[in-house]
C-alpha cells in the first residue's frame, strides 16, 4: 500500500497508476467514502493513457482515522503535500461532493504550474447551509440529522444514504444495484467516526466563494438536477457564476452518484474536456 506521512504525523493512502510521465488525473472522493469511488474512472481513464491518482481523505478509507484535522484547510494541505510528493505538474483534479470542495479549496492556493484544469461534479461549494446570506441553502436541522443518525447507529446510517436519495434509487422505475449500496457500505466503514462526523460540518459550512473567485485555470462544474445529496439550484449554477472560467454541464434527471449510475456519460464528457 503506498502512503505518505504528513507533517502532523497522518498517513494518507494513495493510488497512483499509469506511466509517470503522462498528464496526471487526481481525483478526490465524495464523503464518507474512499479513493475505491472513483474505480470506474481510473481504470477509464488510465486505459485512456493517463497517469491516475486517488487519495483517501484523512479519517476515511485506509488513511489515518485521525481525531483532529478533519476540516478543509487540513484537506487542502494534504493533498498539497500529495502533489509536492509526486511532483504533479500540469494536473487535472476532479472532485466529486465534498470533494468538489476539497478541490476548489486546494485548486485556489496550489503552486503554479501545479494545476491545468478542475472539474467539480455534484459538488458542494458555493456553500450548502443556509444563512441569510445564502437563503437557498439546505437548513443545519438537515446536517444535525446526518450527525444524530451518525451516532445512533452508524452501520445503518451508511445503509440508508445509498438506497435511498444518493444514488437516486428512491426514485421510482430506478434500476437498484445492491452490489453499489454495499460497496457504498463497505467504504463508509472502513473510515473513522469522529472524522465523518467532523466532516458533516466540513462539507456543509465551509464558505467556497472566496476559492472559486480565486481560480484561475478552466473549471467544468458537472451536477445532475435530481440531486437530492446537493441540490443544484444552490450549487452548480451559483459556483459557475464565480469563476473566471467555468463551464456548467446539467444532467437532466440525473443522481448525486451519477460517476457511479452513469460512468459512460460522465467518463466521455470529463475527457472530452480535459482534451479540450
Amino acid at each position: 500500500m503506498s502512503t505518505i506521512t504528513t507533517k502532523d504525523g497522518t498517513e494518507i493512502f494513495y493510488k497512483d497508476w499509469g506511466p509517470k510521465d503522462a498528464q496526471p488525473i487526481v481525483f478526490h472522493h465524495g464523503w464518507p467514502l474512499s479513493a475505491d469511488d472513483w474505480d470506474n474512472q481510473m481504470l477509464f481513464f488510465l486505459h485512456q493513457g493517463f497517469r491516475v491518482i486517488a487519495h483517501d481523505r484523512r479519517g476515511h478509507g485506509r488513511s489515518s482515522q485521525t481525531a483532529t484535522g478533519n476540516e478543509m484547510d487540513t484537506y487542502a494541505a494534504d493533498v498539497a503535500e500529495l502533489a509536492a510528493h509526486l511532483n504533479l505538474r500540469n494536473a487535472v483534479h476532479i472532485g466529486h461532493s465534498t470533494g468538489g470542495g476539497e478541490v476548489a479549496h486546494y485548486v485556489a492556493r496550489a503552486e503554479a504550474g501545479r494545476v491545468a484544469k478542475a472539474v467539480l461534479i455534484g459538488a458542494v461549494p458555493p456553500i450548502m447551509v443556509k444563512s441569510d446570506k445564502n437563503p437557498g441553502g439546505l437548513p443545519i436541522e438537515v446536517f444535525d440529522g446526518f450527525r444524530a443518525a451518525l451516532v445512533a447507529n452508524r452501520a445503518q446510517f451508511y445503509v440508508d444514504v445509498p438506497a435511498g436519495p444518493f444514488y437516486g434509487f428512491n426514485r421510482e422505475g430506478a434500476k437498484v444495484s445492491q452490489g453499489i449500496i454495499d460497496n457504498w457500505w463497505r467504504q463508509g466503514m472502513m473510515g473513522g467516526a469522529k472524522a465523518h462526523y467532523d466532516c458533516i460540518k466540513a462539507f456543509s459550512e465551509t464558505d467556497f466563494t472566496e476559492d472559486l473567485k480565486a481560480i484561475e485555470v478552466p473549471v467544468l462544474v458537472m451536477h445532475g438536477d435530481d440531486d437530492q445529496i446537493v441540490p443544484y439550484a444552490d450549487s452548480a449554477p451559483l459556483s459557475v457564476k464565480l469563476l473566471k472560467n467555468g463551464t456548467l454541464k446539467t444532467y437532466a434527471g440525473l443522481p448525486h452518484g451519477m460517476c457511479t449510475t452513469h460512468p459512460d456519460v460522465i467518463n466521455a464528457d470529463l475527457l472530452a474536456f480535459i482534451k479540450s
